[in-house]
């Protein structure tokens, strides 16, 4: 079931206050986002998870857990596990939790309020750690890393899944649709992230002292033959992803309103019929030595 309390109190340390954020989620915190987070999880959930399984009473942090879009197609692959899900955002922590009890209501999932930076968790605390769509966010994902593993236990694993906005590969081809889609790109490194994160897995990793690093990637392909897929990913999650930004790109002086407004127009007609519309996400696995 799920519970208020924090992890358990033998291997939790002093708690401190909630440090500020240290990233810029791009995207915002709208209930329009949320649901768009709902639909990505929904539509990739076979994609990116089907061989995502942890053992029955394992302990299993999930960094960055969001609106709990993620963690719902979690707990389904991995009945029984001992879910510890952090966030640093207390409204999107809350509808996580709600998310949860609404959904899975005898999910053993504890709930923490901070930053994955300074988790106040003993050292080896976690038997697995999944983080998925976070490090695009962050400003040193290397740092961001190796705090996750002081948290995993020798010979515990990392599962780490994020995209690369450079691989969108589209069918009517369009300026205008590709210069909105840079937009959102620059945006993102300017608060600090990366969209283009995906092909950097492997250093990463690396870079944090993780073993065994493993990389796949996970290709989303829609044509007038996947209507489910152009529905739920090319038009409810790439292009809603990219309308998100675009007050922030009209304000940053990188477009004018019609121009960016142009571009959705021709990013929506890929979803639409003779359209097709491409996107790969790489999926990371990788051990604590």
């Amino acid at each position: 079931m799920t519970t208020e309390k924090e992890f358990q109190e033998t291997t939790a340390q002093p708690r401190t206050a909630a440090p500020a954020e240290r990233h810029g989620y791009v995207h915002g915190y709208s209930a329009t986002e949320a649901q768009r987070l709902g639909d990505q999880a929904d539509t990739l959930a076979e994609l990116l998870h089907a061989d995502t399984a942890y053992p029955a009473g394992s302990r299993v942090l999930e960094a960055g857990c969001g609106v709990g879009a993620q963690t719902l197609h979690l707990l389904a692959g991995s009945p029984g596990v001992r879910l510890t899900a952090a966030d640093i955002s207390a409204d999107s922590l809350a509808e996580a939790r709600a998310r949860v009890a609404a959904h899975a209501p005898g999910a053993e999932v504890t709930w923490h309020h901070g930053d994955l930076h300074e988790l106040p968790f003993a050292d080896g605390a976690f038997d697995h750690v999944f983080l998925c769509f976070v490090l695009e966010h962050l400003a040193d994902p290397v740092a961001a890393l190796a705090a996750l593993r002081r948290v995993l236990r020798p010979g515990g694993t990392v599962t780490v899944i994020e995209g690369d906005h450079g691989s969108a590969f589209f069918h009517p081809e369009s300026a205008a649709a590709r210069a909105t889609v840079d937009h959102l790109v620059r945006l993102q490194a300017g608060a600090g992230g990366d969209g283009l994160i995906g092909r950097r897995l492997h250093p990463l990793l690396t870079a944090a002292g993780f073993d065994d690093v493993a990389v796949r990637p996970r290709t989303v392909y829609a044509d007038g033959s996947r209507p489910a897929l152009m529905e739920g990913f090319t038009r409810r999650t790439f292009v809603a992803m990219v309308e998100s930004v675009r007050d922030d790109a009209v304000a940053a002086g990188l477009t004018s309103p019609a121009a960016f407004d142009r571009g959705v127009v021709d990013l929506r007609r890929t979803a639409e019929a003779g359209g097709t519309f491409h996107y790969t996400f790489f999926k990371a696995l990788a051990v604590n030595p």
